[in-house]
C-alpha cells in the first residue's frame, strides 16, 4: 500500500497563521470602528459648535438691531416738536450718526418723503424726495422698520433702519433714519467678521430673500443664493446645523440661526476636511503606542502555537494511523485558542460600552417660561402635584396686569413683553426661596407660598402691589396690578387643590369688579 504524501504545512503554522490573522481582523476593526466613531463626534460637535455660534451671534445681531431702534426712538421723540426747525434737525442727526458707531448715515425725512436733513451732509440728498419703495412703505405703515437691502438715492447698498415721528396730537410729521451700509466698515460687519476659527471657517447672513447682507468677500453682498439647505431652513425660521457644499464646491459643516423679528438668519461654517485634518495622525498615533502590546500579544500566540502543537507533532512522528484523530485535536485545540478571541471580543464589547456611557443623552423637560424664567403651567403642575403628594397647606396669589390690552395696542407687543419681564423681576424680589412664582397665562401669574396662612399671604400681595403700582416701566410709565388670594389647608381643607386655584380666580375676578388695583381673599 502505497504511502500517501503528508501535507507540507504544520499545527503549530496553523494555529499561528489563523491566531494572527484573528488579531489582526480585530485590530483592523476596532481601528475602523475608533475612526469612524471619532469622525463622527469630531463632525457632531463641530455642527454643534457651529449652530451654537451662530445662535449667539444672532442674538447678539438682535441686540444690536434693538439698540439701533431704541437711539432712534429717542431722537424721534425729541424731533416731534423741532421738525421745522431746520437749525435743530441738523443738529439732531449730526449728534446721532457721529455720537456712535451704529449708522453709516442719518437722514429726516418728513411726511411727503422729503429730506429735511442729513448726516452726513456729502450724501448731498437734502431736499431731495425720496422715490424708493422703502421710503414710501416707511411712510405708509407709520411704524418701526427695518428694511431689505436696498440702493440708495446716493449710490448705496444698505439698509435702512427708521422710526416714526409724531406730533404731540397724534399727526405723523415724517421719520428718522439710520443706514447700515453693506459694503463698507461699519459695527455690524466689524463684529460678524470676528470668527472664532482662523482655518478657513467664515460666516455669513442672509435676508429673508436669500440675499447674502454680511460676507466676508464683498464683492459677493447683495447675491441671492440657492439651492443650499442650510439657508432654506434658516430663513424659514429654524435653527440648526447641516453639512453644505458650498458656491466653490467645498464640504462645509453649517450652523445656522434666525435673526429674531428680521427674517435674516446668521450662518456659520467651517470647511469639512479642516475638521477631519487631524484625525488620520490621531489613529496613527494610537496604532504607534498599541503598537508594543501588539507584538507581545503576537510573541504570545507564537509561544502557545508552539507549546500546543509540540505533543501532537510528536504524536504524529510516532504513529500514522490516527491523522483523524490528529485533525480532531486541531479542531480542538483551535476551540481552544479561540478562547482569546472571545476575551478581545468582550474587551470591544466594553469599550464601546464605555464610550456610549461618556455619550449620554441629555434630554430635560421644560419647566419654565421663556420670556421670565418663572415656571410655566408644566412646572406648575409639578409643584402642585408636589404639594399634594406631601400635604403641604398653602396660599395662592394670583395677579393680572390691568388694563394689559391698552400697553401692547399703545406701545406694541414689544413693549408689553418687556412690562412682563419687568413684573417677573419685581415678583422675584418680594419672593422667598421656597415660594413658587409661575406665568400661567399672557399677562396672569401665580405665586405659591407654602405653609403661608391668608392673612400673611394677603400682606404679601398688598406689599407687592404697591412696589409694582410705585416702580415706573420705561416707555410704559407706571401700572397697576390686581391680586386675589386664596388657601389650601391641605387635610384639613373642604375643597381640592383645583377648586382653591378657580376659588382664586374668584378673588381676582372680585378685585377687577370692584375697581381693580387692590387684593380680595377669598
Amino acid at each position: 500500500m502505497q504511502n500517501t504524501p503528508l501535507p507540507w504545512f504544520k499545527l503549530r503554522g496553523l494555529i499561528l497563521g489563523l491566531a494572527v490573522c484573528s488579531v489582526l481582523i480585530t485590530l483592523g476593526n476596532s481601528f475602523y470602528a475608533t475612526y469612524e466613531a471619532q469622525r463622527s463626534l469630531l463632525i457632531n460637535n463641530t455642527l454643534e459648535a457651529n449652530r451654537v455660534y451662530a445662535a449667539k451671534l444672532a442674538e447678539v445681531t438682535t441686540v444690536f438691531l434693538d439698540m439701533a431702534q431704541d437711539r432712534l426712538a429717542y431722537s424721534a421723540n425729541l424731533l416731534g416738536e423741532q421738525m421745522n426747525d431746520a437749525t435743530r434737525l441738523g443738529e439732531e442727526v449730526l449728534r446721532l450718526q457721529q455720537s456712535t458707531e451704529i449708522f453709516n448715515s442719518v437722514a429726516v425725512v418728513d411726511a411727503n418723503a422729503r429730506v429735511l436733513a442729513t448726516s452726513p451732509e456729502a450724501l448731498g440728498i437734502r431736499g431731495l424726495k425720496l422715490m424708493s419703495v422703502q421710503a414710501q412703505l416707511a411712510i405708509s405703515t407709520k411704524i418701526p422698520m427695518i428694511t431689505d437691502p436696498f440702493t440708495s438715492e446716493a449710490g448705496n447698498y444698505l439698509i435702512s433702519v427708521s422710526r416714526p415721528i409724531f406730533a404731540k396730537d397724534g399727526n405723523y410729521l415724517g421719520y428718522v433714519m439710520g443706514t447700515i451700509y453693506l459694503q463698507k466698515k461699519n459695527i455690524l460687519n466689524d463684529f460678524l467678521g470676528k470668527h472664532y476659527y482662523q482655518d478657513g471657517s467664515y460666516l455669513y447672513v442672509v435676508d429673508r430673500h436669500k440675499t447674502l447682507i454680511y460676507h466676508p468677500d464683498n464683492a459677493r453682498i447683495g447675491e441671492q443664493v440657492e439651492q443650499n439647505p442650510a439657508i432654506d431652513a434658516v430663513v424659514s425660521g429654524q435653527e440648526g446645523a447641516y453639512a453644505v457644499t458650498n458656491s466653490k464646491g467645498i464640504e462645509m459643516l453649517a450652523g445656522f440661526a434666525p435673526i429674531a423679528n428680521t427674517g435674516w438668519g446668521v450662518v456659520a461654517q467651517r470647511p469639512r476636511d479642516i475638521t477631519l485634518a487631524g484625525l488620520d495622525g490621531h489613529i496613527i498615533k494610537v496604532f504607534i503606542r498599541s503598537l508594543p502590546m501588539v507584538l507581545l500579544t503576537l510573541f504570545g500566540i507564537w509561544l502557545s502555537a508552539v507549546l500546543i502543537s509540540r505533543p501532537l507533532w510528536l504524536l504524529a512522528r510516532d504513529t500514522r494511523l490516527i491523522e483523524d484523530k490528529t485533525a480532531q485535536d486541531n479542531i480542538s485545540h483551535i476551540h481552544s485558542w479561540y478562547f482569546e478571541a472571545a476575551q478581545l471580543k468582550r474587551a470591544i464589547v466594553k469599550s464601546m460600552g464605555q464610550l456610549n456611557d461618556k455619550i449620554s443623552q441629555l434630554h430635560n423637560d421644560s419647566h419654565t417660561d421663556a420670556m421670565t424664567g418663572l415656571l410655566n403651567r408644566r412646572g406648575m403642575a409639578s409643584v402642585l402635584d408636589s404639594y399634594q403628594e406631601k400635604r403641604t397647606v398653602f396660599s395662592v396669589i394670583t395677579l393680572d396686569i390691568d388694563f394689559f390690552k391698552r400697553v401692547n395696542d399703545t406701545y406694541g407687543h414689544d413693549v408689553g413683553d418687556e412690562v412682563i419681564k419687568k413684573l417677573a423681576q419685581l415678583m422675584r424680589t418680594q419672593a422667598r426661596k421656597e415660594d413658587q412664582l409661575c406665568r400661567s397665562g399672557g399677562e396672569e401669574f401665580m405665586i405659591f407660598l407654602p405653609n403661608i396662612l391668608p392673612e400673611t399671604a394677603f400682606t404679601v400681595a398688598e406689599r407687592l402691589r404697591e412696589l409694582i403700582a410705585g416702580t415706573e416701566i420705561p416707555l410704559v410709565g407706571y401700572i397697576t396690578v390686581s391680586f386675589g388670594v386664596a388657601y389650601w389647608a391641605a387635610l384639613d381643607s373642604p375643597r381640592s387643590i383645583n377648586d382653591t386655584l378657580k376659588l382664586a380666580d374668584q378673588a381676582l375676578y372680585k378685585a377687577k369688579q370692584q375697581g381693580r388695583n387692590r387684593t380680595v381673599c377669598l
